[in-house]
C-alpha cells in the first residue's frame, strides 16, 4: 500500500510530496514548473475556431498574453460583430450563416501578433472542447453569488482568460432546497409561471451573469432532469421548458444536466429511457434565442458516447465522479481516465460539437469531503499526466479547484499555451492509446498541421524509459521532436523517440516531419 504525506505550501514555495512504498522511503517529488513565462511581445492563444448559432448573442474574448496595454483589431469581421480595442471582446449578433475567416491582431510596444481565426455561424456549438471552471469540488454545497463573482474575477486576474479559459459554472445548490432548516436555502421553489427560483444565496442571477459577461467570460448553471438535484435542491422534472426559459432569461451560456434523482423516474432504464430526458432538454435548448452548451452528466450509462451528440449534448461524462473519494482521486485518474477511454475506443466518438468528458481537472485546493480544504492528493507528476491526457483526448478542460488561490505550480499547469493548443486543435480529432507495455503507455493525437502530439506515460513505480515508435504512430522519416511542456525542441529523431519518464508521470511532445 502506498501512503502519501501532503505538505501545505508556504509563500513562494513549491509543493513537495514524500512517498512510502512497503514501509520504505522512496524520494521527494518536487512540483517542478516546466511552463515558461509568457514574454513581453504579444501572443494570441486558445482556439482558432468558434461556433455560434444565427441570432444568438456573440461573446468571445481574444486570449492574448504580452505586456499591457494591448490594442486589439480584427480584420474581416463580419457584419453584426464588433471588437472592443481595449479588452479584445468581440460582441454582437450574426444573422447570416456561413464560415468567416478573420485575422485577430494584438499589438503593444514590442510588436503585433496575428492569428487566423474562423467564425462558424450554423447549428454546431463547441467546435473545440470547453475551457473553464466549476464550483463543485471546492465549494460543493457552500456556493454563493459572492463565490461565483470572485471566481470570475480570479479568472481574469490570474490571466487564465488570456490563455483561452472562458466558462464560470455554478454546480449544484443554487436552487431552493425543500425541507432545509437553513434559511438561506429556503423560499418559493418556483414563480407563478412555474419557472425555478434561486435560493437566497443567489439574490439576483441576471446581475450575476451580467457581471461575468462584462469581464468577457461566459456563465454556466446546473440542474437535474429529476425532481431533485444530487444535493436535494429543486430539479427540472415536469418543468423542463420553464426552467430552460429561466436560464435564457438569466443569461446563462452552459448547462450541466445531472441524472441524480431521475433514477426515481426511470428505474432499470433501457437506452431509449436513458436518452429521453437529454433528448428533451436538447430539443428545448435548440429553440432558444441564446446559445447554451449542454453537458450530459450521467456517468457513462448506456455507452453515452454512442448517442450523446445525437440527443443534443456538446459533451458527456464517460464515467463516475473523478473526485467521489478525495483519497481515491489518483487511482480514479488512471481507471476512469486512461482505462475507460482506451477500453471503449472513445476516440471514435468525440469531435467538433461533441466531446468525451472524463470529469474535471482536480488541481490546486479541493474539498476533502470532511469540511476541510486540502491540496489535491495527486502528485505533481500525476497532475501533469491529467492535463496531458485530457489535452490529447480532446476532453473539456474544466478546473474545479480553488481558482482564487492558484499557486505558481497549479497556474503553470493551466497556462501552457502549447499544451492548450493541443487540446484546442481545430481538426478536433481526439487522440488514442497507440501502444501499451505493461504500465507504460503511449498516446497520440493527429493535429491539423499534420504533426502528432504524443504522450509517453509511466503508470508504474520509479523512472522507466518509454518508447514511441514511428510504426505505431503511422509516420516515417526524420521528425523534429518538441517538448510541449518545456516549449523547446529536443532534436531530430528517426524511427522512434525514447525518454525516461518518472513515476506516474508523462513526457508530452509534438512530432513535426523534417522538410
Amino acid at each position: 500500500m502506498k501512503k502519501i504525506q501532503r505538505h501545505l505550501p508556504f509563500a513562494g514555495s513549491t509543493l513537495v510530496f514524500w512517498f512510502l512504498l512497503a514501509g520504505s522511503l522512496l524520494t521527494a517529488e518536487e512540483a517542478l514548473i516546466l511552463t515558461p513565462k509568457p514574454g513581453s511581445a504579444p501572443r494570441i492563444n486558445g482556439a482558432r475556431i468558434f461556433g455560434v448559432r444565427p441570432g444568438s448573442p456573440f461573446l468571445y474574448t481574444i486570449p492574448a498574453t504580452g505586456k499591457r496595454p494591448l490594442r486589439f483589431e480584427v480584420e474581416g469581421l463580419p457584419q453584426g460583430l464588433k471588437v472592443n480595442r481595449e479588452t479584445g471582446q468581440i460582441t454582437g449578433h450574426l444573422e447570416q450563416r456561413g464560415q468567416f475567416s478573420v485575422v485577430l491582431k494584438a499589438t503593444n510596444q514590442y510588436g503585433t501578433a496575428r492569428l487566423l481565426f474562423k467564425i462558424v455561424c450554423g447549428d454546431t456549438l463547441a467546435l473545440t472542447p470547453h475551457m473553464g471552471w466549476n464550483s463543485w469540488y471546492i465549494w460543493e454545497n457552500h456556493v454563493t453569488d459572492e463565490i461565483m463573482r470572485k471566481a470570475a474575477e480570479a479568472m481574469v486576474k490570474s490571466d487564465l482568460i488570456n490563455h483561452g479559459w472562458m466558462y464560470v459554472n455554478i454546480d449544484d445548490c443554487w436552487a431552493v432546497k425543500p425541507g432545509s432548516d437553513d434559511p438561506t436555502l429556503q423560499g418559493e421553489e418556483r414563480d407563478g409561471q412555474g419557472k425555478v427560483n434561486s435560493n437566497k444565496r443567489f439574490p439576483d442571477m441576471k446581475a450575476l451573469t451580467d457581471s461575468i459577461h462584462s469581464l468577457g467570460l461566459k456563465a454556466g448553471i446546473y440542474t437535474s432532469p429529476g425532481p431533485r438535484t444530487c444535493a436535494g435542491h429543486v430539479g427540472a422534472y415536469q418543468h423542463e421548458e420553464q426552467d430552460v426559459l429561466r436560464f435564457v432569461e438569466w443569461g446563462f451560456d452552459f448547462l450541466k444536466y445531472d441524472w441524480c434523482s431521475y433514477e426515481e423516474i426511470a428505474k432499470n432504464p433501457d437506452r431509449a429511457t436513458l436518452q429521453k430526458p437529454y433528448r428533451q432538454i436538447g430539443e428545448l435548448l435548440k429553440k432558444q434565442p441564446r446559445d447554451i452548451v449542454l453537458n450530459l452528466c450521467q456517468y457513462g450509462m448506456g455507452d453515452v458516447w454512442n448517442w450523446g451528440k445525437e440527443v443534443g449534448g456538446q459533451s458527456w461524462r464517460t464515467a463516475g465522479d473523478l473526485g467521489g473519494s478525495f483519497e481515491g482521486i489518483p487511482a480514479a485518474l488512471f481507471r476512469d481516465g486512461f482505462d475507460v477511454y482506451a477500453n471503449n475506443n472513445l476516440h471514435l466518438h468525440g469531435g467538433p460539437g461533441g466531446w468525451n468528458d472524463p470529469d474535471y481537472l482536480l488541481l490546486g485546493f479541493l474539498s476533502n469531503w470532511k469540511g476541510q480544504i486540502a491540496p489535491t492528493p495527486m502528485t505533481p507528476n500525476e497532475q501533469y499526466s491529467q492535463v496531458s491526457l485530457w489535452s490529447l483526448v480532446a476532453a473539456p478542460l474544466i478546473l474545479s479547484g480553488d481558482i482564487t488561490r492558484l499557486d505558481e505550480f497549479t497556474l503553470s499547469l493551466l497556462s501552457n499555451d502549447e499544451v492548450i493548443e493541443v487540446n484546442q486543435d481545430p481538426l478536433g480529432k481526439p487522440g488514442k492509446r497507440i501502444s501499451k507495455d505493461g504500465l507504460l503507455e503511449v498516446w497520440a493525437r493527429e493535429m491539423e498541421d499534420g504533426s502528432r502530439a504524443v504522450g509517453l506515460f509511466n503508470r508504474g513505480e520509479g523512472v522507466i524509459p518509454v518508447t514511441a515508435r514511428w510504426t505505431d504512430l503511422g509516420i516515417s522519416g526524420k521528425q523534429t521532436v518538441r517538448d510541449i511542456w518545456r516549449q523547446k525542441n529536443l532534436g531530430t529523431f528517426e524511427k522512434q523517440f525514447q525518454v525516461s519518464v518518472p513515476r506516474h508521470g508523462v513526457v508530452l511532445v509534438r512530432l513535426l516531419p523534417n522538410q
